[in-house]
């Protein structure tokens, strides 16, 4: 797999909404990446579900998703060929917008300590992503692909939810 080029991203951000927090460092992960794209200037893409039933999103503004999968419109509005996901949940909102947006011709990349689900579904949710083909990262190693280098990583938001 390649690295992954900010200028490349557009950073998705499914449903951090606090009636879907199943683990607080995914959260902080999340939360965390949003601010380095902020940084980097990498366009948000944030979605909520039901926010009357499980509060509204922590990354606003946020566009209502009435199904499960992310609407790839707004993804794809962004113009860049690589969506990275975040949030939750694992099995069901990540996966499902992983391959719409997939099918939809974009490069995927979901970061696996920046999603979550409840016990057992977080894996269950990576292994069908990656049968699905869809490429895998973790928030540490995004972080430092898209700064490259050692000035560049002056950037990085601090505190980090991980050692730097």
């Amino acid at each position: 797999m390649p690295l992954t080029d900010h200028g490349d991203c557009v950073l998705v951000a499914i449903d951090v909404q606090p009636g879907f927090v199943s683990c607080e460092e995914a959260l902080a992960r999340a939360q965390w990446l949003v601010s380095l794209a902020g940084v980097l200037e990498v366009p948000v893409v944030s979605t909520e579900e039901e926010p009357e039933r499980y509060g509204a999103s922590l990354v606003p503004p946020a566009l209502l998703k009435p199904a499960f999968g992310v609407e790839p419109a707004p993804v794809l509005a962004a113009g860049r060929p690589c969506a990275v996901l975040i949030g939750f949940e694992t099995d069901v909102c990540v996966y499902q917008s992983a391959v719409r947006l997939q099918e939809a011709g974009l490069r995927v990349l979901v970061v696996e300590d920046a999603t979550g689900s409840p016990g057992e579904f977080h894996a269950r949710g990576l292994s069908r992503l990656r049968e699905a083909g869809v490429g895998l990262t973790h928030a540490k190693a995004l972080a430092y692909e898209w700064v490259r280098t050692v000035e560049g990583a002056s950037v990085l938001p601090r505190p980090a939810p991980f050692t730097l």
